[in-house]
């Protein structure tokens, strides 16, 4: 450092320090302002892209919100439409089994109907055959007790007897 100091000349130094400032007033007239524009509008691109992006990443977010929102709705409206079939097919299973139940009544009744008039056609026939072999009966014992006149006298006598004057 000292041998710059030992040769330094004050000549040199002030064409040095002119075409310095010289070469300063030319990069500030000539090449200052483009790079300063360049850089300004690199500055403002980055700016438009960062804007962008973060426009693009809100937009995902409420197209993420509305696909929840429509995934929701959707979920609900399947939620729904299931409520509404079992219920529908509760509905189904309550009207098959009370008409299974109004059906199967009815078939007791008429069952229980026919059981009846069975049964009283039953009856009916055992009272013919009954009235019909009491009627044989008794015109056998009949012929047999009136065949002489004093057995029809004690007869006739005997049911006058039993039956009361109202």
């Amino acid at each position: 450092m000292e041998k710059l100091i030992n040769q330094f000349e004050f000549g040199l130094f002030f064409w040095q320090v002119l075409i310095f400032v010289g070469l300063i007033f030319l990069l500030k007239k000539f090449a200052w302002k483009p790079i300063l524009d360049a850089v300004n509008e690199r500055e403002e691109g980055i700016k438009n892209a960062l804007e962008s992006a973060e426009n693009a990443r809100k937009e995902m977010q409420e197209l993420q919100a509305d696909n929840q929102r429509i995934l929701n709705e959707a979920r609900a409206e399947r939620d729904a439409m299931l409520k509404e079939a079992r219920e529908m097919k509760e509905k189904m299973v309550a009207d098959a089994k009370g008409e299974a139940q109004a059906q199967g009544a009815k078939m007791i009744e008429q069952a229980k109907a026919a059981i009846e008039s069975e049964k009283n056609a039953a009856m009916a026939e055992l009272k013919s055959q009954v009235s019909s072999l009491s009627l044989s009966i008794a015109e056998k014992l009949l012929k047999e007790e009136l065949s002489n006149k004093e057995s029809q006298t004690k007869l006739v006598e005997k049911m006058l007897g039993d039956v009361k004057l109202n």
